[in-house]
């Protein structure tokens, strides 16, 4: 289990991406790879790791995908022109 050679290998993401959507939580999903593995010494990655693809992969791609909505279903053409040119924030003046 050293550092270097934990990794998450690519057929097991797609089985956590498939578990956060079904909201299956990360340690469930971890202990179902120990169970399959037949232990936490055959997996070559540690539970932090699904923690982390969670946030880091999972999430940033909703998070695109729910701003690709927002600007579709708020703005009108004007301002997702302007948007678009000078950058991705969107403020709100609720005065």
């Amino acid at each position: 289990m050293l550092k270097q050679y934990r990794q998450l290998s690519m057929s097991i993401r797609p089985t956590i991406e498939n578990n956060e959507e079904a909201r299956i939580r990360p340690s469930k999903t971890y202990q179902s790879f120990v169970a399959a593995a037949r232990g936490h010494r055959e997996l070559s990655f540690i539970e932090k790791y699904v923690r982390n693809y969670i946030t880091r992969e999972v999430h940033n791609v909703s998070e695109l995908a729910d701003e690709q909505k927002f600007g579709k279903y708020l703005a009108d053409a004007r301002s997702r022109a302007a948007c678009e040119y000078f950058g991705d924030v969107i403020s709100f003046d609720t005065t």
